[in-house]
């Protein structure tokens, strides 16, 4: 799959800001509704996750605004993947959410980990899931990296 994977979805009232347009906090959580249907699509359902007991943790959430997108609108939220770890257990996902007329309103980029939900640690994912992130959408900066190490 190279082409990232599009959702679409219609602006809410509950979306609005005072200022009449898509409050902040609404667009991260449209592109974490993009993540887990790509994630959903390929099979990852939120009971799958749970008999596994792994899910997906995130550890830091990028976004960058560059259109206001107003009440009534319709966007697109691509999500494609920028970066897995050699051991599968860390990925970095990008999402783009444009307007209705095609316009580039934000960027969100996130990364995360697999977290055992036994240990409460993170966890490479199972061999079925990280096929599905090593033949999901990927960026054209994708790139392998190593997460830093924490304190």
């Amino acid at each position: 799959m190279n082409s990232p994977c599009s959702r679409s979805f219609d602006i809410r009232w509950a979306d609005l800001d005072p200022n009449g347009h898509m409050r902040h906090t609404a667009y991260m959580d449209y592109a974490a509704q993009a993540r887990v249907g790509f994630l959903n699509d390929c099979g990852f359902t939120l009971e799958r996750f749970q008999h596994l007991r792994i899910g997906p943790v995130l550890f830091r959430e990028e976004t960058r605004y560059l259109r206001e997108v107003c009440a009534n609108e319709h966007i697109s939220v691509t999500t494609e993947i920028t970066g897995l770890s050699p051991n599968g257990k860390h990925w970095r996902i990008r999402h783009r959410i444009f307007r209705t007329n095609g316009e580039l309103a934000c960027v969100v980029n996130v990364e995360g980990a697999w977290l055992d939900l036994a240990a409460r640690k993170v966890a490479p994912a199972p061999a079925e899931l990280r096929d599905v992130m090593r033949n999901g959408p990927r960026a054209e900066d994708y790139a392998e990296f190593t997460p830093p190490k924490t304190a």
